[in-house]
């Protein structure tokens, strides 16, 4: 309640605020430096309200109750509702949840309904399923099988109840930073209200800004602003650069003939050929529901891959049209990227005033496949950093300080980190991923993997590192080295076309706004810039975007207008154009991971935009 107060008295002067905007100055071209913001102080502001947000702000007001302090906690969620931009398998370790809640099987509303029963592999090839053995560390006795949309709104709900002021539909877009360019000093939220000219419409508010004596930074795996502070601050300097997955997952209703609820399968093998990392999964959830779906390693080499047309082609296996037959029904579709770096990839967590929390700093156990059991320690960890710094500032800052001396030193967080179950969880399979990308080779990783996780257990004195600091998009090969994939044609209701199952999302962004996905080069973005782009992605890449964007937001189109006279000045090349359907988008940000020219940078749209997860 007291979270839905305070959001209505900051609407309210926001809307005052728009005031002061003429009718002359509607369609102005809009100028960030002349606009007058609202600013709110706070304690502690959190971008994002995921697993690792919402832990991290749960914690807090935990201690402020244990020290009687009265702590102002701010959760900005960029999804129109806590938990519509959340998407995993999920199989749910509650090793962070019981340290947390350890009351909250006993609430009624607790949304872990399913535990998980069973856990086997398959390998697959195009027509057996082989059961092989698992490793370890993917043993399930005592995780759940559940929604993890569902499972962050519920968190949401308990944050509220304890006076977290959660916002959902402001985006984090911007660093407000200290005066010498040194600490953070907190957030500013995006502008409403401009045309796709960045012109002011009748509808305009400026941004606000959330000034906060700490940041915590949680917006899950290649976040924009978690982005930008790792450049800033180099905290990856001592850690290898982040690699990463591509997630897709639906969710059926499936015939009650073939519903075993808590079985967990996964798979390995076809459809993905023996160059390609990835794997599939199975998980029957409560209410008769079955999550599945294919991760792919964003190092893959063939430009002519499709990530959703191997999905697609994956259900037509036996044991997944066996599953998927009879009365069994799609009720839901999405994709996000996932952190695979494992330990090696952990940036320094902590920076002037803030921290990196969650899938922000990179987490997820790969061997286990699972992250949100770390995401949430990790905010815990951060929570009680920040209270301590809080206690501190408050103890020994004086007004006459300057604001670079009264930044919060969150140091004591990436401490506590390294000496919790979360860095020895990663420690243990810090080779496991990493082994894939060696002299080893696919089936070398392998055998290494499965040596290391039954026997080995980490306890070596060797961690493989990326040496040659090589990125995903790097490991894309030209089309003319690779063999062209030719995808079989939708077979409904078993497999479709991409645009049907993008209407399972309830994706929606306001069309007359900016684009939020950028050509950008170098801070330019012009004709120049998109020409090469184009240039280099279809004459080198054959268009990659195009197939592997799992919401259909790239296409290369024919471009009538390009001549070899206009192709000075057009953005086209070689009778193609770049097309970007924003709308479509499903903030996955596989783009601004995988695309080989590193010239798409994701920024936020308007708050509220993008997919309206409710069961994924």
């Amino acid at each position: 309640m007291l979270a839905r107060v305070r959001r209505r008295l900051v609407i309210s002067s926001c809307t005052a605020r728009t005031l002061h905007v003429s009718t002359a100055r509607q369609r102005q071209p809009f100028d960030p430096s002349a606009v007058e913001r609202i600013s709110e102080d706070v304690d502690v502001c959190i971008v994002g309200g995921g697993p690792a947000g919402l832990s991290a702000a749960i914690r807090l007001k935990q201690l402020e109750q244990e020290r009687g302090k009265d702590f102002r906690i701010v959760v900005l969620e960029k999804g129109a509702e806590v938990g519509s931009h959340i998407l995993s398998g999920a199989v749910i370790e509650p090793r962070a949840l019981n340290e947390l809640l350890p009351g909250w099987s006993s609430r009624p509303d607790h949304p872990l309904k399913q535990p998980a029963t069973s856990s086997t592999m398959k390998f697959l090839t195009s027509s057996l399923a082989v059961p092989i053995p698992h490793p370890p560390q993917m043993n399930n006795d005592g995780n759940y099988i559940a929604s993890l949309s569902r499972f962050t709104s519920w968190l949401g709900t308990i944050a509220e109840e304890m006076g977290v002021e959660v916002y959902p539909g402001f985006a984090g877009a911007g660093i407000v930073y200290s005066d010498d360019g040194k600490g953070v000093l907190g957030v500013c939220t995006n502008e409403v209200g401009l045309d796709k000219n960045f012109h002011m419409k009748e509808t305009f508010e400026p941004g606000m800004e959330f000034r906060a004596k700490v940041t915590l930074i949680a917006e899950g795996a290649h976040g924009s602003l978690s982005k930008e502070l790792i450049n800033k601050f180099d905290l990856r300097c001592d850690a290898d650069p982040q690699t990463y997955g591509i997630g897709l997952k639906e969710v059926w209703r499936v015939d009650p003939s073939q519903y075993r609820p808590g079985e967990v399968v996964h798979t390995m093998g076809w459809p993905l050929d023996w160059k390609t990392y990835g794997g599939g999964w199975v998980y029957h959830m409560a209410d008769g529901l079955v999550s599945l779906g294919l991760v792919i390693g964003l190092d893959y080499a063939n430009p002519w891959l499709s990530p959703y047309n191997e999905l697609q082609r994956m259900k037509h296996h036996p044991y997944f049209s066996r599953l998927l037959s009879g009365s069994s029904t799609r009720i839901a579709y999405g994709a996000r990227a996932l952190n695979e770096g494992g330990l090696q990839a952990v940036p320094r967590v902590h920076f002037p005033g803030g921290a990196l929390i969650g899938c922000s700093a990179g987490f997820v156990n790969i061997a286990k496949i699972k992250g949100t059991h770390n995401a949430m320690k990790s905010g815990m960890l951060a929570a009680e950093a920040a209270a301590d710094a809080l206690c501190r500032t408050n103890e020994e800052t004086t007004v006459s300080e300057p604001a670079s001396s009264r930044l919060s030193d969150m140091s004591a967080y990436e401490k506590s980190l390294k000496d919790s179950w979360v860095w020895s969880d990663l420690h243990e399979v810090r080779n496991i991923r990493a082994s894939f990308n060696t002299p080893l080779g696919i089936w070398g990783g392998i055998a290494y993997s499965g040596i290391d996780s039954l026997f080995l257990k980490g306890r070596t004195p060797w961690t493989f590192r990326n040496v040659s600091r090589m990125s995903d998009a790097a490991h894309t090969l030209p089309a003319s080295l690779c063999k062209r994939i030719t995808y079989p044609p939708p077979q409904p209701p078993l497999s479709t076309d991409l645009l049907t199952s993008l209407t399972l999302t309830g994706t929606n962004h306001a069309e007359d706004q900016p684009i939020h996905l950028r050509v950008r080069a170098n801070g330019v973005e012009d004709a120049a810039v998109r020409r090469d782009h184009v240039q280099r992605n279809v004459g080198e890449y054959a268009g990659l975007l195009g197939r592997a964007c799992p919401a259909g937001v790239y296409e290369y189109v024919d471009d009538e207008r390009t001549s070899a006279v206009e192709e000075g000045k057009s953005e086209g090349w070689g009778g193609k154009k770049l097309v970007i359907n924003s709308q479509n988008c499903i903030h996955c940000k596989l783009c601004d991971i995988k695309v080989p020219t590193q010239d798409i940078t994701w920024t936020v749209p308007e708050g509220g935009g993008g997919p309206k997860y409710t069961i994924t």
